[in-house]
């Protein structure tokens, strides 16, 4: 695959006995990172980077974050260097990083850049499909040195998915719209994570074939698509009441499929819209959603579902 290029290249060198070892990866931009020992001062600049380098077992390496890195508790503690708008370069530098993991599409390439020359290495990680945050997490486990908790963590995330695929696959398909905001009415193009993650689950992502990665689009752009299920995710911190009167707002049309069914449901965002481990989690609970709606829809799936609906 793209991501792992070689691993521990030794290099002799004072006297026959002596080994030194060096770590290089393929980042998700395509550059080569090399590291001449397992990193132990690093620096995430991405909500789904901290939680990963948990799940890999590199929490203890973390010596900072960006904003909203809020999972699992212990990230709530780390000193904040910024958010995806502007990072603060100074207490980045003040921390003394020997490696820094940046998200490819959130950072600012300008001040990335400031780092890159004072000589730190960034790692750019950008998981673009499910079987992807696998491998990341092996990737921060050779990063890192903690290959002994990232492999059994990719194992089991790969054997959580690949079971859901299994379940799902023959499924009836299902029109699916998934919302991320309300007002302005947001929803996910074809490229992103939660839209493979319906595909997963047996559903079809009505706006799937639009341009932009998180469309804006109209309540009548719905309308038109009928969509049999409607998932509204709700952000970090959010009251449960949110997401409940965003359903609301698509009682209002009694003509579309979804709300004739009752097929309405709530999801939190950062169980699909995150490319961690717990997406395994999110992903069963939309799947559980949309075996609900074909069972009110009288598709003859008669699974269980038991979010708020």
């Amino acid at each position: 695959m793209k991501y792992v290029l070689y691993l521990l290249f030794g290099l002799l060198a004072l006297g026959p006995c002596r080994v030194y070892a060096t770590l290089q990866l393929i980042d998700d931009s395509g550059a080569v990172i090399t590291l001449s020992v397992p990193a132990k001062r690093v620096i995430s600049l991405a909500p789904h980077i901290t939680e990963l380098i948990y799940a890999a077992g590199g929490g203890a390496t973390l010596r900072g974050a960006v904003m909203y890195s809020d999972y699992p508790e212990a990230a709530k503690q780390l000193p904040r260097v910024g958010d995806y708008q502007a990072l603060d370069l100074e207490r980045i530098i003040a921390l003394k990083p020997d490696l820094v993991i940046a998200w490819r599409y959130g950072n600012v390439e300008r001040q990335l850049e400031a780092l890159r020359k004072l000589g730190i290495p960034i790692f750019y990680s950008a998981p673009r499909h499910l079987d992807d945050i696998a491998l990341t997490l092996e990737n921060f486990g050779t990063l890192l040195g903690t290959r002994a908790t990232a492999a059994p963590a990719a194992t089991v995330l790969r054997a959580d998915l690949n079971a859901l695929r299994q379940r799902y696959a023959q499924r009836a398909p299902i029109r699916v719209f998934y919302q991320i905001s309300e007002h302005p009415l947001i929803t996910l193009n074809g490229k992103q994570i939660a839209s493979e993650v319906i595909t997963l689950c047996g559903g079809r992502n009505v706006f799937a074939h639009l341009a932009p990665i998180a469309p804006v689009i109209s309540a009548e752009a719905v309308l038109a698509a009928n969509p049999q299920a409607i998932i509204v995710t709700r952000p970090s911190g959010s009251a449960t009441e949110q997401p409940l009167s965003s359903l609301e707002r698509w009682r209002k049309w009694p003509q579309l499929a979804a709300t004739q069914h009752h097929a309405l449901f709530s999801l939190h965002a950062d169980l699909i819209d995150r490319p961690t481990p717990r997406i395994a989690q999110g992903a069963a609970q939309l799947c559980e959603a949309l075996a609900t709606a074909r069972n009110r829809l009288g598709l003859s799936d008669l699974s269980p579902f038991n979010l708020q609906n």
